[in-house]
């Protein structure tokens, strides 16, 4: 490209707030422009195109010949079924279930081992009770980690590669973590396969931003929400009758087919449930992110013009976001691999919410590694028996979702038609509300409950209350995020895992010298307290001052 062509390309600033290519929406269909040496522009604002365009529109070339053209690569008008945002129905929620059954594995593999710690501990002579709840939350510290490089990755080689990669890194750890001879062992292959399970927690929520519009959106992320906080209630009830199994026989010899090592297929199962997940997310998830499509797109008219003769005054082809920010690869590493990091630094709305998840995220693993001590010295039930119990919290989970998934999309259509037809991610912030004032009440009734030994049902319905809280929080929150950093919603995300993870790895490891001093019913009161002081003011703060804090944001103020 000559001087006179680099003369006129706009810097990405520009792009972003006044380019007809740059929308909140990646995969949006936008336009098609053409450079040459006199800059010819042919430009057409894609949204009032009512028919796709055909194949040779998509791709304009000046008439006058000349060399030195570059072709830019768009979508065939809105209505393109190439663009993930017009896929079908069923195929988008297939690449919706897809995401959240990795979401949901990976989390079950996080807590699944709580009820058999004891058993553990005793095999391998651990008598620390941090290093024994280590054992459990060790595995989540590693989320805090994955994300910073694998949501980022996702924006360089694309969501389907990355999320299937980290999944079998996952796979082959976790299988690993079953034939761990000592502490050390399990210690590292534990953390080793939370590297790879934390990847759906940051690139899941990038993929439901690349297929659903923001309209649609709060049915899917309804249901990825739900994955990573119901697996690690389904995990502790089977894995409390495997403790079960197990915990007689600590002084047998030691080897794989024993009972003492019953406690193995915690893992050996998890492994082979997501060797299934896996095998059906190399048929059904496809690639979703936009920059990535169309770069694979690009690339196959650079190889149709390579042959053909006529064309070869064409000096290049890029896509729109090559335009809008550079795909080189040097530049895509340097900018995408720091991105998370820059996000959480310089984005203050990713730093509200990030600190307010990562507080809502470590009372829920808290609350989970208290559970079977409650039941099993409170309520004197076998470990398989008192695993039961998470269904209480399981119940409050998947009610206030799906109870969320029904009107969180109809809210948010009624206030953007209030507002002009103009949506906002603020709309999101109502069901934010119940989940506030329901997480203190549930830690209120179950703290309590167990503490005068009351009914086990009075502590399971407030484990349910608990449930209901912060499934209605993430809920809120991750769509928040999404409809905020729609493009850049993997690395959006990443940022926020990364502080709600450390304090899911934090919070369990005082657990135990907490309620030890001053028992479940003070324990969980001071845990209600604070939840009072944060959580109440939030969804004011969010409803009133959310926009403002997002126009102090250079990816979210669109």
């Amino acid at each position: 490209m000559n001087s006179h062509q680099n003369s006129t390309t706009s810097t990405p600033s520009q792009l972003s707030n006044h380019s007809p290519f740059f929308n909140s929406d990646a995969n949006t269909p936008t336009s098609t422009i053409v450079e040459g040496p006199e800059f010819t522009t042919q430009a057409t604002n894609a949204q009032s195109e009512k028919q796709p365009r055909e194949k040779e529109k998509d791709v304009q070339v000046n008439d006058d010949g000349e060399p030195g053209r570059t072709i830019v690569v768009d979508w065939d008008g809105p209505n393109d079924p190439q663009n993930p945002k017009n896929w079908t129905f069923r195929r988008k929620w297939a690449a919706t279930a897809i995401v959240s059954a990795f979401t949901f594995i990976s989390p079950v593999s996080s807590s699944m081992v709580a009820p058999a710690t004891e058993t553990i501990a005793a095999q391998f002579g651990i008598t620390n009770d941090v290093i024994i709840a280590m054992t459990t939350s060790i595995f989540v510290l590693a989320y805090a980690v994955g994300p910073l490089i694998l949501g980022p990755l996702s924006e360089i080689y694309g969501r389907s590669r990355v999320l299937q990669a980290a999944n079998l890194f996952y796979l082959v750890w976790n299988l690993a973590c079953g034939f761990a001879q000592n502490t050390a062992q399990l210690l590292v292959f534990r953390f080793l396969a939370g590297l790879g399970g934390s990847a759906p927690l940051s690139i899941g929520g990038g993929v439901l931003g690349d297929v659903w519009h923001a309209e649609e959106r709060g049915k899917a992320i309804a249901v990825y929400s739900l994955a990573p906080l119901l697996g690690p209630v389904v995990g502790p009830i089977a894995g409390a009758w495997i403790a079960d199994q197990s915990g007689g026989g600590v002084g047998d010899g030691g080897g794989i087919g024993d009972k003492s090592n019953m406690w193995r297929w915690v893992f050996w199962s998890t492994t082979i449930v997501d060797a299934a997940i896996q095998v059906a997310g190399m048929f059904w998830l496809q690639e979703t992110f936009a920059p990535i499509l169309l770069e694979r797109k690009a690339e196959k008219i650079r190889k149709e013009m390579s042959g053909d003769p006529e064309k070869g005054s064409v000096q290049d082809v890029k896509t729109v976001y090559s335009n809008q920010e550079g795909r080189t690869m040097k530049e895509i590493f340097q900018r995408s691999l720091t991105r998370p990091f820059t996000l959480f630094a310089r984005e203050p709305i990713a730093q509200v919410i990030g600190l307010y998840m990562a507080f809502v995220y470590g009372v829920f693993y808290l609350y989970l590694t208290t559970i079977p001590t409650v039941f099993t010295t409170v309520y004197h039930e076998s470990t398989g028996i008192g695993g039961l119990n998470y269904i209480g919290l399981g119940i409050g989970l998947t009610l206030s979702s799906q109870l969320n998934a029904r009107y969180m999309d109809k809210l948010y259509m009624y206030f953007k038609n209030k507002n002009n037809g103009v949506g906002q991610p603020e709309f999101r912030v109502p069901s934010m509300i119940l989940g506030s004032f329901f997480l203190p009440v549930g830690l209120l009734i179950s703290g309590w409950a167990s503490e005068e030994h009351v009914s086990w049902v009075v502590t399971d319905l407030g484990m349910a209350f608990v449930g209901a809280g912060i499934i209605l929080t993430f809920q809120s929150m991750q769509t928040y995020i999404v409809d905020c950093f729609t493009l850049h919603a993997a690395s959006a995300l990443a940022s926020i895992s990364c502080l709600r993870s450390l304090a899911g790895f934090g919070f369990p490891l005082f657990a135990p010298a907490m309620y030890n001093a001053i028992g479940f019913g003070k324990g969980d009161t001071i845990l209600a307290a604070v939840s009072i002081a944060v959580g109440w003011p939030a969804p004011i703060i969010f409803w009133k001052y959310g926009k403002a804090i997002r126009m102090k944001s250079k990816y979210a103020r669109n």
